[in-house]
């Protein structure tokens, strides 16, 4: 029988595992504006980074396997923004469309929740019909589309915001 998920604090230990969900992102996709794969030394110093901001970073688990990672910063330094984040979510290839992003998303949003966050943002490269179903699922709605604001394998790429009004 299979286990269910486990949606937990991310750990130091982690790292490892987080680098390689997301390096296929980097490296075969356009999800992600990074180009250069990332360590696992680069991918805890961003875990301490969110942390310590008092931001949430949590990773979804299932048969002692981390399948994927969802954490949320502050969108933007001003102190008026202090209610607004940004979120990103990350699910092994092999598991994207059973559940797992809807499961680990919902309690990224409840922590949110109890943090007093008023609005959640979600960027999106476009297109990317899972993500916006991901995001739209959850009540999220599209606020703003930017023309070719990314350029990546030798193309320009369209980044979407999908915005959720927490409170």
């Amino acid at each position: 029988m299979e286990d269910r998920i486990i949606i937990r604090d991310v750990i130091a230990s982690d790292a490892g595992a987080i680098a390689t969900i997301y390096n296929p992102y980097v490296t075969e996709t356009v999800i992600t504006f990074e180009k250069i794969p990332v360590t696992s030394a680069e991918i805890l110093s961003r875990i301490e980074n969110i942390l310590n901001s008092g931001f949430p970073y949590i990773v979804a688990e299932k048969d002692n396997r981390v399948i994927g990672y969802a954490y949320a910063g502050q969108w933007r330094s001003r102190a008026a923004y202090k209610h607004t984040v940004e979120t990103s979510i990350y699910l092994a290839q092999e598991v994207i469309g059973h559940g797992a992003g809807t499961t680990l998303y919902k309690e990224l949003l409840e922590r949110l929740r109890q943090l007093e966050i008023h609005v959640v943002l979600g960027g999106i490269t476009l297109p990317n019909p899972v993500s916006v179903r991901l995001h739209e699922k959850l009540g999220f709605t599209k606020v703003a589309h930017f023309n070719e604001a990314g350029y990546k394998f030798g193309r320009w790429l369209d980044v979407g915001f999908w915005e959720l009004i927490l409170s």
